[in-house]
């Protein structure tokens, strides 16, 4: 586990060790990955909502196949983020999050 508390990430300064998954193809990611963990000692893999499933899946297959034994996962951490609605005036919208945190062994 790591001992340091949560940074707040804000848009412009964003560390260079978190990954935030989106929609681009899935081995950007899992190649973005790979160079950070050479570069750094952990890394975290982010998403949100429909994008938590992809993040998973990235972290597992750098962790069983293109990096097999070279890397453990250290954290899983889950949340919720809320948002007011753009559609619905005063409405909070909860979105699911996860961060998952991957080292070097």
């Amino acid at each position: 586990m790591s001992e340091q508390e949560p940074k707040q990430i804000k848009k412009n300064n964003i560390p260079k060790n978190v990954i935030f998954i989106g929609k681009k193809p899935f081995m950007n990611y899992v190649n973005a990955a790979q160079i950070q963990l050479k570069e750094n000692e952990t890394i975290e893999i982010c998403a949100r909502g429909k994008s938590i499933s992809r993040a998973v899946d990235i972290s597992e297959v750098l962790e069983k196949k293109f990096m097999k034994d070279q890397i453990e996962k250290v954290e899983i951490i889950t949340d919720s983020e809320s948002f007011d609605s753009k559609e619905k005036e005063g409405k909070k919208i909860n979105v699911s999050t996860i961060k998952i945190v991957l080292k070097r062994k």
